[in-house]
């Protein structure tokens, strides 16, 4: 191992005791999907437990100045897409690359760096190689070696971070030893939460509630997660609608006024306006003081008098008896996003065949601009793409979560997020965006995710919350690393979730206000859009931006012989069109424009045909687009060929595996190596390859496939020749997951 050579004036290394006031450690992540933002913390933890004081923020958060403050630094980034830096740490990086930084303006940091990657992909852990490398032209020095770990591994990520961390840990004690009289804090004690929540205070005398749509909010809190007046007692919370409340035909209540040309437009975009983060409508009804702020007044909001409640509200019978309770519609205020209407939420494999794939289609109407007045933005993207979908928790699931912890006196109430710490960087978990006034029950229900795989940070700290001792002993050996088959076993193997878990250990009784603490934050799920070309404009509606997605849901079987089914899926299949959720775009380093002059050599299995066709449109606009090549794999023709009927109206040349409609399975890779050949002559006139698919061996294997193929056409004398011809001449684009 390296030892620190820093500048003395900030750390001191070599075995010479430090003092509490210079163990400070600055700690950045940048992450995509949440897992080094999770490391980050346990680095956090780690640190902490041997008494340096931490600071933990995302890349963007941080300026280049800053890193002089600290002795230490520690960087986590995850690399997506095609090598790319993730989009919390984009600016932070761009900001290493100014060609008038001097040489030497970092010499005085000492850092070290762990990177997340995926070695399925070509470029694996490119972003954190990058980073590491151009940190050390700016002069800094690294104080422990790097570390990466490979989504691949047997072990996930753990597999490479465990031994990692625990290595950093006896090298922090080695070269910067605790002053006398001091000794790391034990894994038995419990480090203070770094958030909490704590009640609301009311500072403002409520109006007279509504007697239509506030009142059916404070009745059923408790279902929908909606804004309540005024919080319910637990037993009132059990009570359901009577039947005799619902009376009046769903028709009838979505279009109270039959003399508008075209109510359910407007109904639609009444609905959009209302619910739009940016919308005064409904706070105008609790304030007066906001209700002057609408032009017009109040009295406006309710022009063209066309009834806002939901029609569920009216339905003649209480469908709850007979379905589960849905996640609520609420919008959460979550950074430029945008409403999206659901139009289709279709199946398109059969009902007995083993995926549930859906053909999901939202259209996206314009938005006032946020920085041009009087203006208007259209949702717009490209090829390559992808849209977040946010998910919710289901209302019975919380409800158990509640009894199980016994908060059924506080769920209802108003409650804030809290720092511990004045100097804290953030005053609430990132990427948690609760609504205005969020009861516990509503934090819940849309901001924290209670049926995740519990990591083992999770049982050391609910360890600290039950008093019966043979439930504390066995929640810290799932935490012990050195006891990695348990936790295996226990958890990743059979996907047993946070709320099973505490099932399992009922004597656990966590404190509402350690929720921030104990409970990941819900994390919105990326698909790759499925649209382009002429598919982008709504049918009806220009100013409307249409997305289709091709989605395979998450649902199967463990060895608890319980069905699983995904968080974000189980979400995604209980949306009905007319639904309106919150989407946001994810732009990556897509298929370039002038790639559709170029042919293509396209390879998806299964749903990684998405962002293909979006290519495929976008090339069909273009009359001078050259031709086109896909090798398409699935199950069965009948049950998986997605969009079959338009591979011969975008002029494209298909290839087919499909690998149960024979005895011998067939697999793209195969196919490749069959039409050698044509794939050859294909590359020789500089072909655009993309491969898209699930991630794992598939596109390890694809790639050997080309490269057999290229062998076979007399291209290169063999594979590794092969592999360097490929990668310098032709384009390559990979999108697995």
């Amino acid at each position: 191992m390296m030892s620190s050579e820093v500048n003395h004036d900030h750390a001191t290394g070599g075995n010479e005791v430090t003092q509490p006031e210079s163990r400070r450690m600055l700690i950045l992540y940048g992450s995509e999907t949440g897992n080094g933002q999770d490391l980050a913390g346990d680095l956090e933890q780690l640190a902490e437990r041997l008494h340096f004081k931490t600071v933990v923020c995302e890349m963007n958060d941080v300026e280049l100045n800053v890193l002089l403050q600290y002795p230490l630094i520690i960087f986590v980034l995850s690399t997506t897409g095609q090598g790319e830096v993730p989009r919390n740490a984009i600016k932070f990086w761009k900001s290493l690359l100014r060609k008038r930084l001097p040489p030497t303006c970092l010499q005085p940091v000492s850092f070290t760096t762990f990177g997340l990657g995926d070695s399925s992909y070509s470029k694996y852990n490119w972003a954190v190689r990058k980073l590491h490398k151009r940190l050390e032209q700016l002069g800094a020095t690294e104080f422990y070696p790097r570390g990466e770990a490979d989504d691949r591994h047997d072990d996930g990520i753990d597999g490479t971070f465990l031994p990692w961390s625990l290595s950093l840990r006896s090298h922090l004690l080695r070269e910067y030893p605790l002053p006398g009289g001091l000794s790391p804090i034990p894994p038995d004690v419990q480090l203070p939460p770094k958030i909490t929540l704590e009640l609301a205070i009311n500072m403002d005398s409520p109006d007279e509630p509504m007697p239509d749509r506030d009142r059916y909010e404070a009745e059923n809190s408790g279902v929908t997660g909606s804004m309540s007046t005024s919080p319910k007692s637990p037993d009132e919370h059990q009570q359901r609608p009577s039947p005799d409340d619902q009376v009046l035909d769903r028709t009838a209540a979505a279009f109270s006024h039959v003399d508008i040309s075209e109510p359910k437009l407007l109904e639609q975009t009444l609905r959009v306006e209302r619910l739009s983060v940016n919308s005064k409508a409904y706070s105008a009804r609790l304030s007066e003081q906001t209700a002057k702020e609408i032009p017009g007044g109040i009295d406006i909001l309710d022009r063209p008098n066309v009834l806002r409640d939901h029609a569920s509200k009216y339905l003649l019978e209480d469908s709850s008896i007979a379905k589960e309770a849905l996640p609520p519609s609420d919008l959460l205020p979550i950074p430029r996003a945008w409403p999206a209407i659901l139009r289709a939420n279709n199946r398109v494999t059969p009902d007995n065949h083993w995926q549930d794939v859906r053909h999901i289609v939202l259209e996206v109407p314009m938005q006032p601009s946020l920085t041009k007045r009087n203006e208007f933005d259209i949702f717009s993207y490209v090829p390559g793409d992808a849209v977040t979908i946010y998910p919710k928790n289901f209302p019975a699931d919380v409800q158990e979560l509640i009894n199980l912890m016994g908060w059924q006196k506080v769920a209802d109430l108003p409650f804030e997020h809290h720092t511990s710490r004045e100097d804290a960087p953030y005053s609430q978990p990132r990427n948690c965006h609760p609504l205005p006034r969020s009861t516990l029950r509503q934090l819940l229900l849309h901001n924290y995710d209670i049926t995740a795989i519990p990591k083992r940070i999770f049982f050391q700290e609910i360890a600290f919350y039950t008093t019966d001792s043979m439930h504390q002993e066995r929640l810290r050996e799932f935490a012990n690393p050195g006891l990695s088959d348990e936790f295996y076993d226990y958890t990743s193997r059979p996907r047993r979730s946070i709320l099973e878990v505490l099932h399992d250990f009922p004597s656990v009784k966590i404190p509402y206000q350690h929720v921030p603490a104990i409970f990941p934050v819900m994390r919105g799920r990326e698909y790759s859009m499925a649209s382009g070309g002429q598919l982008l404009r709504g049918q009806e509606n220009s100013d409307v931006t249409r997305v289709e997605l091709l989605i395979a849901l998450v649902k199967y079987k463990t060895v608890l012989r319980k069905t699983r089914q995904g968080l974000c899926s189980r979400y995604l299949a209980s949306l009905t069109p007319g639904t309106i959720i919150n989407i946001t775009h994810r732009e990556y380093d897509t298929l370039q424009t002038n790639f559709s002059r170029r042919p293509l050599l396209a390879i998806a299995p299964g749903t990684g045909v998405a962002p293909i066709r979006a290519h495929l449109w976008d090339r069909y606009d273009d009359r001078d687009s050259a031709e086109a090549v896909l090798f398409f794999g699935g199950r069965n023709r009948e049950a998986d060929f997605y969009f079959k009927n338009e591979w011969n109206q975008l002029r494209v040349k298909v290839f087919t595996a499909f690998s149960r409609d024979q005895r011998e399975k067939i697999y793209v890779q195969d196919r490749i190596r069959e039409q050698a050949l044509l794939v050859c002559e294909y590359i020789k006139r500089g072909a655009v390859i993309c491969i898209c698919g699930s991630a794992g061996k598939m596109p390890e294997a694809v790639r050997t496939a080309l490269y057999d193929a290229m062998v076979i056409g007399k291209l290169a004398p063999d594979r590794e020749a092969a592999k360097k011809s490929l990668h310098a001449i032709n384009p390559i684009w990979e999108e697995v997951w």
